[in-house]
């Protein structure tokens, strides 16, 4: 039931679907030194300490997969004001769905009228798969990135020194103030 390595993702958890049933397998994943390296890398952090998730996969619908779970993370990234590390600590839950790429589940609802009917709020549309292997490493990787934060700052630390305009000086001079020195003999 698992391979490591994918040229996609460096960590990776491939999952036959052939092997799903209807009762969720519980699975416990974390990436090694080697993945974790790999991870900051494509993340573009500092460093990541630690990746783990504790997963739920089971069969969705006739032949679709159910991976739920939870990935729990540690990174180290730049203080945008000061660029010393600052760690952060991700606990995430998810839901994913994935379908065969020729499922009808797979298409959004339309209208009548033929216009794609989708719902902010509402579930995310199930990602098609090809072959028979998903890989649930590469749905972890995906929800922990999604849970970093883009301007991370160390406690306590502001801006400062920023002067903000008041917009005074935004004024057009005007198109005859060169004219003004002009004929002064």
């Amino acid at each position: 039931m698992k391979t490591h390595g994918s040229d996609e993702t460096p960590f990776s958890y491939l999952v036959k679907v052939g092997h799903i049933s209807a009762n969720p397998v519980d699975v416990h994943v974390e990436a090694d030194k080697r993945e974790l390296a790999g991870l900051a890398e494509l993340w573009d952090v500092l460093s990541v300490e630690k990746l783990e998730a504790d997963l739920k996969i089971s069969r969705w619908k006739r032949d679709g997969v159910r991976v739920k779970g939870n990935v729990k993370a540690k990174i180290v990234q730049a203080c945008v004001v000061t660029l010393d590390p600052v760690e952060s600590d991700i606990d995430e839950d998810f839901e994913h769905i994935f379908v065969p790429e020729d499922s009808k589940l797979a298409r959004a609802p339309s209208s009548d009228a033929g216009e794609m009917v989708l719902d902010p709020d509402g579930p995310d549309l199930p990602e098609t798969f090809t072959g028979d292997t998903i890989d649930a490493g590469a749905v972890v990787t995906e929800f922990a990135a999604l849970a970093i934060d883009p301007y991370p700052r160390k406690p306590g630390v502001e801006f400062e020194g920023h002067i903000e305009d008041t917009g005074e000086n935004d004024r057009k001079p005007s198109p005859f103030a060169v004219l003004k020195d002009w004929k002064k003999d």
